[in-house]
């Protein structure tokens, strides 16, 4: 289970407020975890576990899933300040 210690705290990174940013979080987050498959080659185990919780995560559409924003999540206040999302 060493090989969760890197792929664990992926999930904790916040998606960005302005949604212009979105698109560029989830191909960041989509080429670190390709990339990170590709060289480091985790257990079996782990891979299951990590994709379980990301499914459960983005299933659940608790608002931190990277790989799409689910529709009847609702965006934080602060999203629609025009001085945050205008920049």
């Amino acid at each position: 289970m060493y090989c969760l210690q890197w792929l664990l705290p992926v999930l904790l990174i916040p998606k960005p407020l302005n949604p212009a940013l979105w698109f560029s979080h989830s191909m960041f987050m989509g080429f670190y975890l390709l990339s990170f498959l590709l060289e480091r080659k985790p257990c079996t185990i782990c891979a299951l576990v990590f994709l379980a919780a990301l499914v459960l995560i983005c299933y659940s559409c608790w608002g931190n899933c990277f790989l799409y924003h689910c529709t009847g999540s609702q965006l934080p206040e602060s999203a629609h300040d025009p001085s945050i999302v205008g920049t």
